[in-house]
């Protein structure tokens, strides 16, 4: 992502992402922006945005929670997972050197509403209980999600 991003630019990329969560026979996510600003201004604390990715579907065990997440690591190597939805903000953080196991996953899997295989990479950053999960089922996602699972293995484990 090359520059540093501020909580204004996480908040503008959520906005377009929230728009974009909308499928064509759902309702639009109810989302009062300005409390949502608020809330990403306030989670982030000055922070300086390294990577963000955005999954355009939520990960399984999400459902309940919102229709999109945002997974964002600080220039400082901190994790914030944070969930939007109607009504709904929530955001876990982990520091990068309190992760258990990172395990990228490269496969494909069955669409069954359109009868095809379809590939997918999947990012999954654990600590304890907890897994933080990135999609990627397009190419520039796929991008998106490699560049930051690259600034976290490097975050974690350095080249001596």
């Amino acid at each position: 992502m090359g520059a540093a991003m501020t909580a204004e630019d996480v908040f503008e990329r959520a906005r377009e992402a929230a728009v974009a969560a909308t499928g064509p026979d759902e309702r639009a996510l109810q989302i009062d922006y300005d409390g949502l600003k608020k809330n990403i201004q306030s989670a982030l604390a000055g922070r300086k945005v390294a990577f963000l990715h955005i999954n355009k579907y939520l990960p399984e065990g999400y459902e309940e929670q919102g229709r999109f997440n945002l997974v964002i690591l600080t220039a400082g190597n901190v994790l914030y997972d944070m969930v939007i939805g109607d009504s709904y903000f929530r955001y876990d953080i982990v520091s990068v050197g309190q992760l258990d196991k990172v395990q990228l996953i490269d496969a494909v899997w069955e669409n069954r509403e359109k009868r095809q295989e379809e590939p997918f990479l999947s990012l999954r950053l654990m600590h304890g209980e907890e897994a933080h999960l990135l999609l990627a089922l397009d190419d520039e996602a796929r991008k998106s999600l490699l560049a930051f699972a690259s600034s976290v293995s490097a975050a974690r484990n350095p080249e001596r």
